[in-house]
């Protein structure tokens, strides 16, 4: 079994907490993160300055904010089966 290593290859802020973000296979997901912001590494990012600090990690491909907070690549590009499971266990 082949599992594909994505990266993030760019993003674009569209909305408060949403993010347009762009992958190395040339698909996107458009994800609003404002669910699963809740607990110790996520929960700051609501103050909307510091989450508008999103940026890419170009060692690993993937978005990171000053705080420490990232997500897997493959969970963002694979966004709609992760995100109610996500926003269920952030609950």
């Amino acid at each position: 079994m082949i599992h594909r290593i994505y990266q993030v290859s760019s993003f674009k802020i569209v909305a408060p907490y949403t993010l347009q973000v762009q992958f190395d296979d040339n698909t996107e997901q458009i994800i609003n993160f404002q669910p699963i912001l809740k607990g110790e590494l996520y929960q700051p990012l609501r103050d909307l300055a510091l989450f508008n600090q999103v940026r890419i990690d170009h060692e690993v491909h993937t978005l990171v904010w000053p705080n420490g907070a990232d997500f897997d690549p493959a969970t963002l590009h694979d966004w709609n089966e992760y995100n109610r499971a996500l926003t269920t266990h952030f609950q």
